[in-house]
């Protein structure tokens, strides 16, 4: 893989990765609610849900869900009802406008981080994506592990660093929300960003 094939895979995953997709829903809502420092956790369970995604696409596993319409669909709608039940729980929780502790069992690094791995991992547009766009940077007249390292590599750190964007602009605005007294507000806001990335992901065609 040439120099020029890794930027262009740069460019073309980063424009991508700023698309307000369920992931970046997700984080803009964990950075309102906890604080752009917790959706650090955000940030690496998406990663590591896409390193496994990136696996599962390299195996083959990817092809054969992009092939069977059946399992795309019983991803994307388990996906759908994680999001959307996500969403209401968030919608219906009583304001709690401080940032909790780390501690907290509301904000824990842990609950952020399988909340962002789940979402990311029950998408199966970023399976079909993967097995799409990987091969078209490929060079096949070279060692394939090595590329496929370095592309799995770029895309997780072009995806970090939307994540926590999107974390940043949200932690900013909940301090605003609370001087404000908007403590349930915030939740609500949350609450529709989260149904409303079930909505996207329910759009989700294979396609």
């Amino acid at each position: 893989m040439s120099l020029n094939m890794w930027l262009l895979f740069v460019t073309t995953v980063f424009l991508l990765s700023a698309t307000p997709g369920p992931n970046m829903l997700l984080a803009l809502s964990h950075g309102m609610r906890f604080g752009a420092r917790k959706a650090v956790a955000t940030g690496i369970g998406t990663v590591l849900a896409l390193t496994v995604l990136q696996v599962v696409s390299v195996t083959g596993l990817g092809a054969l869900l992009a092939a069977s319409e059946t399992a795309f669909h019983v991803v994307k709608w388990c996906g759908v009802a994680y999001l959307v039940v996500l969403g209401i729980k968030t919608w219906r929780a009583e304001p709690h406008i401080d940032v909790p502790t780390e501690t907290g069992a509301t904000g824990s690094a842990w609950k952020l981080g399988s909340q962002a791995f789940l979402v990311c991992l029950s998408n199966p547009k970023a399976i079909v994506f993967l097995v799409a766009l990987f091969p078209q940077f490929l060079d096949t007249s070279a060692p394939l592990v090595p590329q496929v390292v370095i592309l799995a590599i770029t895309f997780g750190v072009c995806e970090f660093i939307w994540i926590m964007a999107y974390a940043i602009g949200g932690g900013r605005l909940m301090p605003l929300l609370r001087r404000a007294g908007f403590g349930r507000l915030v939740n609500r806001l949350s609450g529709g960003m989260l149904i409303g990335a079930g909505a996207l992901l329910a759009a989700v065609r294979r396609f």
